[in-house]
Protein backbone atom coordinates (compact mmCIF):
# COMPACT_ATOMS: atom_id res chain seq x y z
CA UNK A 1 0.00 0.00 0.00
CA UNK A 2 1.46 2.98 -0.92
CA UNK A 3 1.87 5.68 1.82
CA UNK A 4 1.09 8.96 0.59
CA UNK A 5 1.59 11.25 3.45
CA UNK A 6 5.35 10.36 3.00
CA UNK A 7 5.61 11.65 -0.12
CA UNK A 8 3.51 14.90 0.88
CA UNK A 9 6.34 15.24 4.00
CA UNK A 10 9.16 14.50 1.28
CA UNK A 11 7.82 17.32 -0.86
CA UNK A 12 7.43 19.80 2.10
CA UNK A 13 11.03 19.44 2.68
CA UNK A 14 12.25 20.20 -0.79
CA UNK A 15 12.32 23.55 -2.36
CA UNK A 16 9.65 23.23 -4.01
CA UNK A 17 6.00 24.75 -3.71
CA UNK A 18 3.93 23.15 -5.78
CA UNK A 19 0.53 24.06 -6.79
CA UNK A 20 -0.19 19.92 -7.08
CA UNK A 21 1.99 16.61 -7.18
CA UNK A 22 0.37 13.13 -7.91
CA UNK A 23 1.98 9.84 -8.50
CA UNK A 24 2.81 8.01 -11.68
CA UNK A 25 4.10 5.33 -13.43
CA UNK A 26 4.24 1.67 -11.94
CA UNK A 27 1.91 2.76 -8.74
CA UNK A 28 -1.01 4.43 -11.10
CA UNK A 29 -0.43 2.23 -13.84
CA UNK A 30 -1.30 -0.90 -10.93
CA UNK A 31 1.99 -2.87 -11.42
CA UNK A 32 4.24 -1.48 -9.35
CA UNK A 33 6.87 -4.13 -7.82
CA UNK A 34 8.14 -4.33 -4.00
CA UNK A 35 11.38 -2.42 -5.68
CA UNK A 36 9.46 0.17 -7.81
CA UNK A 37 10.82 3.68 -7.52
CA UNK A 38 7.86 6.27 -7.41
CA UNK A 39 7.24 8.64 -10.14
CA UNK A 40 6.26 12.66 -8.39
CA UNK A 41 4.42 14.50 -11.17
CA UNK A 42 3.18 17.89 -10.79
CA UNK A 43 3.48 22.15 -11.44
CA UNK A 44 4.26 24.48 -9.68
CA UNK A 45 4.27 28.52 -10.48
CA UNK A 46 6.71 30.94 -10.75
CA UNK A 47 6.49 35.15 -9.44
CA UNK A 48 4.98 36.97 -12.54
CA UNK A 49 8.12 39.08 -12.87
CA UNK A 50 10.37 35.97 -13.85
CA UNK A 51 8.03 35.03 -16.51
CA UNK A 52 7.15 38.11 -18.71
CA UNK A 53 10.96 39.34 -19.06
CA UNK A 54 12.44 38.13 -22.32
CA UNK A 55 14.62 35.60 -20.85
CA UNK A 56 13.08 32.69 -20.17
CA UNK A 57 13.32 31.25 -16.79
CA UNK A 58 13.94 27.34 -16.38
CA UNK A 59 10.56 26.20 -16.32
CA UNK A 60 10.80 22.64 -14.97
CA UNK A 61 12.53 21.65 -11.52
CA UNK A 62 13.47 17.72 -11.28
CA UNK A 63 14.53 16.03 -8.02
CA UNK A 64 16.13 12.37 -8.00
CA UNK A 65 17.14 10.33 -5.17
CA UNK A 66 16.31 7.98 -2.48
CA UNK A 67 13.84 8.87 -0.24
CA UNK A 68 12.19 6.26 2.86
CA UNK A 69 14.22 3.52 1.04
CA UNK A 70 12.60 4.06 -2.09
CA UNK A 71 14.10 5.95 -5.50
CA UNK A 72 12.23 9.03 -6.58
CA UNK A 73 11.85 11.14 -9.50
CA UNK A 74 10.32 14.30 -9.38
CA UNK A 75 9.21 16.18 -12.23
CA UNK A 76 7.34 20.34 -12.16
CA UNK A 77 7.08 21.76 -15.04
CA UNK A 78 6.63 25.93 -14.23
CA UNK A 79 2.21 26.08 -14.51
CA UNK A 80 2.61 28.07 -17.80
CA UNK A 81 4.22 25.32 -19.74
CA UNK A 82 1.95 22.55 -17.92
CA UNK A 83 -0.62 24.04 -19.46
CA UNK A 84 0.60 24.55 -22.94
CA UNK A 85 1.40 21.04 -22.65
CA UNK A 86 -2.33 20.09 -21.65
CA UNK A 87 -3.82 21.99 -24.98
CA UNK A 88 -1.39 19.83 -26.88
CA UNK A 89 -3.04 16.87 -26.43
CA UNK A 90 -0.62 15.02 -24.29
CA UNK A 91 -2.10 12.26 -22.46
CA UNK A 92 0.76 11.99 -20.03
CA UNK A 93 -0.36 15.46 -18.58
CA UNK A 94 -4.17 14.00 -18.20
CA UNK A 95 -2.79 10.92 -16.38
CA UNK A 96 -1.12 13.54 -13.98
CA UNK A 97 -4.31 15.40 -13.20
CA UNK A 98 -6.73 12.64 -13.22
CA UNK A 99 -4.19 10.55 -11.05
CA UNK A 100 -6.03 9.10 -8.29
CA UNK A 101 -3.22 9.12 -5.88
CA UNK A 102 -2.77 12.96 -4.84
CA UNK A 103 0.07 13.86 -2.79
CA UNK A 104 -0.78 17.25 -2.39
CA UNK A 105 -3.08 19.69 -4.46
CA UNK A 106 -6.26 18.73 -4.07
CA UNK A 107 -8.18 22.09 -4.33
CA UNK A 108 -6.21 23.45 -7.13
CA UNK A 109 -6.54 20.18 -9.20
CA UNK A 110 -10.91 20.86 -8.03
CA UNK A 111 -10.30 23.94 -9.93
CA UNK A 112 -8.23 22.33 -12.51
CA UNK A 113 -9.62 19.16 -13.83
CA UNK A 114 -13.09 20.46 -14.97
CA UNK A 115 -10.96 22.65 -17.51
CA UNK A 116 -8.98 19.26 -18.21
CA UNK A 117 -11.79 17.62 -19.27
CA UNK A 118 -12.52 19.77 -21.56
CA UNK A 119 -9.67 19.34 -23.25
CA UNK A 120 -10.30 15.54 -23.93
CA UNK A 121 -10.51 15.41 -27.87
CA UNK A 122 -10.17 12.50 -30.11
CA UNK A 123 -6.79 13.46 -31.05
CA UNK A 124 -5.20 12.23 -28.31
CA UNK A 125 -5.16 8.84 -30.29
CA UNK A 126 -2.09 10.37 -31.63
CA UNK A 127 -0.22 10.85 -28.03
CA UNK A 128 -1.37 7.22 -27.30
CA UNK A 129 -0.13 5.83 -31.38
CA UNK A 130 2.77 7.73 -30.92
CA UNK A 131 3.43 5.80 -27.13
CA UNK A 132 2.48 2.56 -28.06
CA UNK A 133 4.68 2.59 -31.49
CA UNK A 134 8.14 3.68 -29.42
CA UNK A 135 7.00 1.13 -26.90
CA UNK A 136 6.99 -1.70 -29.45
CA UNK A 137 10.33 -0.63 -30.65
CA UNK A 138 11.60 -0.90 -27.12
CA UNK A 139 9.97 -4.50 -26.93
CA UNK A 140 11.16 -5.50 -30.74
CA UNK A 141 14.68 -4.88 -29.62
CA UNK A 142 14.75 -6.69 -26.64
CA UNK A 143 16.49 -9.94 -26.88
CA UNK A 144 14.52 -11.26 -23.97
CA UNK A 145 11.27 -9.55 -23.72
CA UNK A 146 10.41 -8.52 -20.16
CA UNK A 147 6.79 -8.39 -18.39
CA UNK A 148 7.43 -4.88 -17.22
CA UNK A 149 7.54 -4.17 -21.18
CA UNK A 150 5.49 -5.80 -22.64
CA UNK A 151 2.70 -4.60 -19.54
CA UNK A 152 3.29 -0.93 -20.79
CA UNK A 153 2.26 -1.83 -23.93
CA UNK A 154 -0.98 -2.89 -23.18
CA UNK A 155 -1.70 0.07 -20.00
CA UNK A 156 -1.11 2.43 -23.35
CA UNK A 157 -3.14 0.56 -25.88
CA UNK A 158 -6.18 0.60 -23.05
CA UNK A 159 -5.72 3.80 -21.92
CA UNK A 160 -6.08 4.97 -24.82
CA UNK A 161 -8.94 2.70 -26.09
CA UNK A 162 -10.88 3.62 -23.13
CA UNK A 163 -10.53 7.35 -23.59
CA UNK A 164 -11.40 7.68 -26.66
CA UNK A 165 -15.04 5.68 -26.48
CA UNK A 166 -15.61 7.13 -22.87
CA UNK A 167 -13.92 10.21 -22.43
CA UNK A 168 -12.60 9.21 -19.04
CA UNK A 169 -8.63 8.82 -18.38
CA UNK A 170 -8.07 5.90 -16.77
CA UNK A 171 -4.44 4.54 -16.34
CA UNK A 172 -4.89 1.47 -13.89
CA UNK A 173 -4.62 -1.70 -15.91
CA UNK A 174 -6.39 -3.81 -13.17
CA UNK A 175 -9.07 -1.37 -13.80
CA UNK A 176 -9.04 -1.36 -17.85
CA UNK A 177 -9.35 -4.72 -17.85
CA UNK A 178 -12.49 -5.20 -15.92
CA UNK A 179 -13.92 -3.77 -19.06
CA UNK A 180 -11.47 -5.20 -21.39
CA UNK A 181 -11.92 -8.99 -19.85
CA UNK A 182 -8.23 -10.38 -21.16
CA UNK A 183 -8.05 -13.44 -18.67
CA UNK A 184 -4.14 -13.62 -19.23
CA UNK A 185 -3.55 -10.05 -18.32
CA UNK A 186 -4.21 -10.34 -14.78
CA UNK A 187 -2.26 -13.38 -14.10
CA UNK A 188 0.82 -11.19 -16.28
CA UNK A 189 0.52 -8.54 -13.79
CA UNK A 190 0.24 -10.17 -10.58
CA UNK A 191 3.96 -12.32 -11.87
CA UNK A 192 5.45 -9.24 -12.73
CA UNK A 193 4.18 -7.54 -9.17
CA UNK A 194 5.63 -10.53 -7.41
CA UNK A 195 8.66 -10.67 -9.36
CA UNK A 196 7.84 -14.29 -10.32
CA UNK A 197 8.56 -14.10 -13.81
CA UNK A 198 11.79 -13.85 -15.69
CA UNK A 199 11.80 -13.06 -19.42
CA UNK A 200 12.41 -16.28 -20.77
CA UNK A 201 8.97 -17.10 -19.66
CA UNK A 202 7.59 -15.12 -21.48
CA UNK A 203 5.26 -15.89 -24.47
CA UNK A 204 6.03 -13.28 -26.62
CA UNK A 205 4.17 -14.73 -29.93
CA UNK A 206 1.20 -14.55 -28.61
CA UNK A 207 1.01 -11.58 -26.50
CA UNK A 208 2.65 -9.83 -29.60
CA UNK A 209 -0.72 -10.92 -31.73
CA UNK A 210 -3.04 -9.84 -28.56
CA UNK A 211 -1.20 -6.15 -28.93
CA UNK A 212 -1.65 -6.49 -32.71
CA UNK A 213 -5.24 -6.46 -32.09
CA UNK A 214 -5.59 -3.98 -29.51
CA UNK A 215 -3.85 -1.49 -32.06
CA UNK A 216 -6.67 -1.88 -34.52
CA UNK A 217 -9.32 -1.65 -31.61
CA UNK A 218 -7.27 1.58 -30.65
CA UNK A 219 -7.79 2.88 -34.82
CA UNK A 220 -11.28 1.97 -34.75
CA UNK A 221 -11.87 3.68 -31.66
CA UNK A 222 -10.39 6.62 -33.23
CA UNK A 223 -12.69 6.59 -36.41
CA UNK A 224 -15.73 5.83 -33.94
CA UNK A 225 -14.96 8.05 -31.18
CA UNK A 226 -17.44 11.03 -30.67
CA UNK A 227 -14.98 13.06 -28.57
CA UNK A 228 -15.16 17.06 -29.91
CA UNK A 229 -11.93 17.91 -32.46
CA UNK A 230 -10.84 20.85 -30.37
CA UNK A 231 -10.12 21.29 -26.72
CA UNK A 232 -11.23 24.27 -25.15
CA UNK A 233 -8.08 26.48 -25.10
CA UNK A 234 -10.23 29.75 -23.59
CA UNK A 235 -11.07 28.04 -20.73
CA UNK A 236 -6.78 27.10 -20.21
CA UNK A 237 -6.06 30.36 -21.22
CA UNK A 238 -8.40 32.31 -19.14
CA UNK A 239 -7.36 29.82 -16.29
CA UNK A 240 -3.62 30.82 -16.58
CA UNK A 241 -4.25 34.88 -16.29
CA UNK A 242 -6.00 34.47 -13.46
CA UNK A 243 -3.38 32.29 -11.71
CA UNK A 244 -0.86 34.91 -13.34
CA UNK A 245 -2.93 37.88 -11.42
CA UNK A 246 -3.71 36.53 -8.19
CA UNK A 247 0.24 35.18 -8.44
CA UNK A 248 1.76 38.40 -7.52
CA UNK A 249 5.19 39.65 -8.69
Amino acid sequence: MLDLDIWKKYIESLDCDPLFVTVSGAHLYGFDSPDSDIDLRGCHQLPLREVVGLTLPNETYQQEGIHADTEVDLVSHEVGKYLRLLVKNNGYILEQIFSPLVVTGEEFLARLRPIAQRCVTRHHYHHYRGFYGTQRRLIEKQSAKTAKAVLYAYRVLLTGIHLLRTGEVEANLLHLNQESKLVFLDELIAMKTEEKIAPAELDWPFHAVRLDELEKNLDRAHDDSKLPEDRDRKAVNEFLVELRLAGGV
